[in-house]
């Protein structure tokens, strides 16, 4: 069997050996838990601290109301540091069931 070529390669690699079911099905929970793990923490990010946005403005953080400040940059940097933590997590499980990138 040919193996695959890759854009920038000259010479192929050899295809991936198959992974055993058992195992891609415990790869595949771990990944789907992080995944919904994500959802939950952008959902909370995204519609609760600005549906509590006009209870928060009563607590002022460097001159400017909670609310206003997690409604325009906190939930902002949430997704940010969410982006960069699930990418270190996602490698991590990779790295544990031999799938990862090299």
């Amino acid at each position: 069997m040919a193996g695959i070529v890759e854009p920038g390669r000259a010479e192929p690699r050899e295809p991936v050996a198959a992974i055993d079911p058992a195992v891609a099905r415990a790869y595949w929970k771990r990944t789907s838990n992080l995944m919904w793990l994500m959802l939950a923490i952008w959902f909370f990010a995204s519609f609760f601290v600005h549906l509590f946005a006009p209870t928060l403005n009563t607590i002022h953080v460097l001159g400017f109301p909670l609310g206003f400040y997690m409604a325009a940059q906190g939930s902002l940097i949430i997704f940010v540091a969410q982006l960069f933590w699930f990418a270190r997590k996602q490698n991590a499980i990779d790295q544990e069931f031999g799938v990862a990138e090299e």
